[in-house]
């Protein structure tokens, strides 16, 4: 399989071969379609190149209009969408699949993750090693899976996933399952890298001086401790300043005390919502949206 080049920023190799930009744009919450197309358009011409969207997130035909507008084309693009609880189990993930392709005008996707490891997800993957085996995906993986679902999709499936998007940022950093992720040679991929604007994290002492050091921005030095680590990070904004400055961190590169410094901040407490929580699993068996 041929890779794909992201001119001018770094990759990470996926298990399979196949190479992902380690710096990403997230459409997480653009629920205004236009502002979502806006800022995805920006953050093309800014220089992004991997584009993370979900099918729950409603806002794929937005991404697909703007990648067709985009003025770059479609080969050079990463994109990435995932499918819903709702959709669990091998023929509702191949209609949901089929149903995404649609939304975002696309022919094949580069990578498809299951966002949640509720209901049959073990139908779900083997739909997805299907469309991965026939092409119409280039890679497959997991969003908040835990240790125990990774080690039970290992015991029931033939491809095993490239990635697992978590909840990580410095002030929760998951460093248990980024040790499982890193010797079963799964790549952590981190929602809410910035902690949702977490004003105690952006205002930090020790990140601030950081950050005056190299005359950048906390949320710069904390989108470069992301890649430092290895991680495949998808910060988003609809704001065009905040798009350009997000994806202007590799012109410096932090040492190894101001790492740990990142490292040091981890409260172990989440400021989202737990995978293992039988209540959150509940209600997201719950949720049918119109997709």
């Amino acid at each position: 399989m041929q890779n794909k080049t992201y001119t001018g920023q770094p990759v990470v190799t996926l298990n399979n071969g196949v190479d992902i930009p380690a710096l990403g744009f997230g459409v997480w919450q653009m629920e205004n379609l236009n502002e979502c197309e806006s800022a995805v358009i920006k953050a093309i011409q800014t220089g992004y190149r991997m584009i993370d969207t979900a099918a729950i997130y409603q806002n794929e035909t937005a991404v697909g209009q703007a990648v067709k507008d985009s003025g770059i084309s479609r080969d050079e693009l990463f994109i990435t969408s995932k499918v819903w609880v709702q959709d669990h189990g091998y023929e509702q993930t191949k209609k949901a699949f089929q149903k995404t392709l649609e939304r975002l005008q696309m022919e094949y996707l580069d990578m498809y993750l299951i966002h949640w490891p509720y209901g049959d997800f073990l139908g779900s993957w083997k739909a997805l090693e299907e469309l991965y085996n026939e092409g119409k995906i280039k890679a497959i993986g997991v969003c908040n899976f835990t240790v125990e679902k990774l080690e039970e999709l290992k015991a029931n499936s033939t491809v095993p996933p490239v990635i697992n998007q978590i909840e990580l940022h410095p002030v929760f950093q998951q460093k248990e399952l980024q040790g499982y992720n890193k010797e079963n040679n799964i790549i952590t991929q981190p929602w809410s890298p910035l902690g949702n604007g977490n004003a105690d994290l952006l205002n930090n002492a020790q990140l601030k001086s950081i950050a005056e050091k190299y005359n950048k921005t906390v949320a710069q030095v904390i989108l470069r401790w992301h890649l430092q680590e290895g991680f495949v990070v998808i910060p988003k904004s609809v704001t065009p300043s905040r798009i350009e400055e997000n994806f202007n961190v590799f012109d410096f590169e932090l040492g190894d005390e101001e790492m740990n410094i990142v490292r040091s901040l981890d409260t172990g407490k989440r400021l989202f919502f737990d995978p293992k929580d039988p209540e959150w699993e509940e209600k997201m068996l719950k949720v049918v949206a119109d997709i």
